[in-house]
């Protein structure tokens, strides 16, 4: 999901988007210990996106302890 898409979702829907992708990085780094891993890249990819949606909602909660 690209940085845009992910600034229009909600803190409820970051926190969700969240937590499926951990449950898919914790399936993909099982395959990898098994050595049954087919794009390895792709855990590389969930952790970037799993960053970016951490920076957004850190950002929303900061600006909202401004706001107040």
């Amino acid at each position: 999901m690209k940085i845009k898409e992910l600034r229009e979702l909600s803190v409820d829907e970051l926190g969700s988007r969240k937590r499926e992708l951990r449950q898919e990085m914790l399936n993909l780094r099982v395959q990898q210990q098994i050595g049954q891993l087919e794009n390895p890249s792709r855990l590389r990819t969930l952790r970037r996106e799993v960053a970016q949606i951490e920076t957004l909602i850190t950002q929303r909660s900061n600006s909202a302890v401004k706001a107040a």
